[in-house]
């Protein structure tokens, strides 16, 4: 971005270092575990999911709302 351009290396690598303190904190997981999760739940979620089912045609906002007829 424009922003990076206009800092010194030292200023880039400080804010990486910032970012990194940030992201050790964060708590990890097995991906065995969490992706099997993650799978359960969308499968569990996909009866409702509307890009799965569709959306009714009267409940869908962005819907046509006339047309138009060439004669």
């Amino acid at each position: 971005g424009e922003m990076a351009q206009d800092m010194t290396e030292k200023e880039l690598l400080k804010m990486e270092l910032d970012q990194l303190k940030k992201e050790v904190k964060n708590e990890r997981q097995m991906v065995s575990k969490t992706g099997r999760e993650i799978k359960e739940y969308i499968e569990s979620m996909a009866g409702e999911d509307p890009l799965l089912k569709g959306v009714p045609e009267d409940k869908n906002p962005f819907k046509e709302k006339g047309g138009c007829t060439i004669s």
